[in-house]
């Protein structure tokens, strides 16, 4: 209280002291008129307004009209004295030496650059980006490995990879902006040299590095799709040299992320080949292009000369390892288009968070006002309705429900759940809920094991906690309904068939203390596993299991179960073409598990 009284005293006392001066201000404000216009005239100059606004409200104020008046009005040149224009001279030496400092410190660093010593120097480049202005920092290391990488003659492919991901671990610890500029400078310095027919090979340096930006996650594929098709549309002998350059570093990865687009960037392809193929005096370029293409359509490694994935997954796996801690994988990728690229100064750099821009809006008015009249809110408030009726009772539960609800399909919803930005245990809840929601569903509904199975391959931490989930779920048989059970059997089934889940998930189960759901639902896992699987990958799934030493006692349990549930009375259940098959393929997986067996003795 005694604060607060001291702190309306100073509000009055504030307010006093504004009334004594304005008090004095209107008494001595024609005195100060006088003395103001004797200064002017002293000094040769006018006090001039800030602003046209100000301008105009100060002629009226004065009733000055002469002509005289009106052009010192817009006048906002600005008299520096020598000693302050000196004093900015030195500012300017200074930040110029400073630069040239910091320019031969990162130089230093890029030049003693290789792949053992990335993780020391990524982490001094850091430190600079902690001591000295992002801006600074991104133009310096931008200029130095632009000069390292863009050179007359061809870039040996190991050493542009890993400037390139250098530029990629900086982009995912220090932040998107340091990507996103070094980007914008290779994508307008490309355009440049395509455009000017340069002889060296400037040009395809500058594409193999807008590639591998692509293959080390700081750009999406909306980008390389993007010049692929102007490359086509175009398709003169020099584009082919670049589609072929570009698909041979990713044009796996592409067919991975959107084989559809690959697809039609194909078809395009063989369409223009055909119409305009025949020109060419070397036919043999364009046959190449066709079958590298034909190659990637049908997944085909073999058929494409020289390709050799091995050194981009041993630096994409020393980039997990360095970037662990931040915010790594496809969350962090630029969506952005060459259009939007290469009109950044008119369109504004909108994939940068708090970039500054001054422009004309990019959204109009009327598409915003058109877009709250669509009909979302209501199909949201419908889904948030059966949220609360499936008690998902918290925030994070209700936005996952409502994710895997909207979806148009699994690989949709697996891309809108990571867009979540979800961390650690609000990470678990996409399990918890996917699981839930499957379990519940009135017939199974495969969208959910495939959006499992997606999860399951993009990272092991997924793996665990549906096998954590699934481990729950089976100490608890007895209380499920049969629709939940039927489900959970499915759904299982499907993880083990895929290899998103290893048959260690059975761990949990005693097979000394069975009881009868437990039973049964083996029974239904095993079955569907043995009769709707190919011989090759039923080997490999019961073989995985076996290559563990430390679960004999899984291996057993599971062969003597195989043996007492399947081989017994099995003519006395099924068919006798069914009851032949069964039994070939009990015995085939008790041979492979005691095969692993007395190999791992030896």
């Amino acid at each position: 209280m005694e604060s607060l009284d001291g702190a309306q005293e100073g509000e009055f006392q504030e307010e006093e002291d504004e009334e004594v001066s304005m008090e004095d201000t209107s008494e001595t404000s024609e005195e100060e008129d006088v003395e103001g216009n004797w200064e002017d005239e002293r000094k040769g100059s006018r006090k001039l307004p800030v602003s046209p606004e100000d301008c105009g409200s100060y002629k009226t104020s004065k009733a000055k009209t002469s002509s005289e008046e009106k052009s010192l009005c817009h006048n906002t040149t600005k008299y520096v004295p020598p000693s302050v224009r000196r004093a900015d001279e030195v500012m300017d030496d200074k930040k110029r030496e400073e630069l040239g400092r910091l320019k031969k410190t990162v130089k230093g660093l890029i030049n003693r650059l290789s792949e053992p010593n990335l993780a020391s120097i990524s982490g001094q480049l850091e430190e600079l980006y902690m001591a000295n202005s992002r801006k600074d920092m991104n133009e310096t290391l931008t200029d130095v490995l632009m000069n390292a990488c863009v050179t007359a003659a061809m870039m040996p492919v190991r050493l542009m990879m890993e400037h390139v991901l250098l530029v990629s671990i900086l982009h995912h610890t220090v932040g998107i902006e340091v990507g996103a500029h070094f980007l914008e400078v290779v994508v307008r310095k490309f355009d440049e040299f395509y455009r000017s027919d340069a002889e060296g090979k400037e040009c395809d340096n500058l594409f193999a590095l807008i590639g591998h930006l692509y293959n080390f996650h700081v750009v999406h594929s909306l980008l390389i799709f993007d010049i692929l098709k102007m490359l086509v549309s175009t398709f003169t002998e020099k584009d082919i040299e670049l589609i072929l350059l570009l698909l041979k570093n990713v044009g796996f990865s592409l067919r991975k992320d959107d084989a559809l687009a690959l697809k039609d960037l194909i078809s395009e392809a063989q369409n223009k080949a055909n119409a305009v193929g025949k020109k060419f005096q070397d036919q043999s370029r364009v046959r190449f292009m066709l079958e590298t293409m034909l190659a990637l359509k049908n997944n085909d490694m073999r058929k494409i000369p020289g390709y050799d994935p091995e050194p981009v997954e041993k630096l994409r796996k020393l980039q997990r390892t360095l970037v662990r801690n931040c915010a790594s994988g496809r969350d962090t990728q630029l969506r952005v288009s060459l259009e939007s690229l290469l009109n950044a100064d008119q369109v504004g750099r909108w994939w940068i968070v708090g970039s500054s821009w001054s422009g004309a809006p990019m959204i109009d008015s009327n598409s915003t006002k058109t877009q709250h009249k669509l009909p979302v809110g209501k199909m949201s408030s419908k889904i948030l309705e059966l949220a609360r009726k499936q008690r998902m009772n918290t925030d994070i539960r209700r936005n996952i429900f409502c994710v895997l609800m909207s979806s148009e399909d699994f690989l949709d919803a697996f891309e809108k759940l990571l867009k979540l930005g979800l961390k650690d245990q609000q990470e678990r809840e996409i399990v918890h809920v996917l699981i839930d929601c499957c379990l519940q569903e009135k017939t199974y509904n495969p969208f959910y094991a495939y959006l499992a199975n997606k999860f399951c391959e993009y990272n092991r931490r997924f793996q665990m906690t549906f096998q954590f989930s699934i481990w729950d779920k089976i100490r608890d048989l007895g209380n499920l309904s049969s629709v939940t059970f039927s489900n959970l059997v499915s759904l299982l089934a499907h993880l083990l068939k895929t290899k998103s889940l290893s048959l260690s998930v059975f761990k949990v189960v005693e097979f000394s203390e069975l009881d009868k759901p437990k039973v049964h639902f083996l029974r239904q896992v095993l079955y569907t596993l043995l009769m709707k699987t190919d011989v090759e990958e039923l080997t490999s799934i019961f073989g995985r299991l076996a290559d563990n030493p430390k679960l004999g006692m899984l291996r057993e349990g599971l062969k003597l179960f195989l043996s007492h549930f399947f081989l017994k009375n099995v003519q006395a259940h099924k068919s006798t073409e069914e009851a032949s098959l069964l039994k070939e393929r009990v015995e085939l997986v008790s041979r492979t598990m005691q095969a692993k067996e007395s190999r791992l003795k030896l």
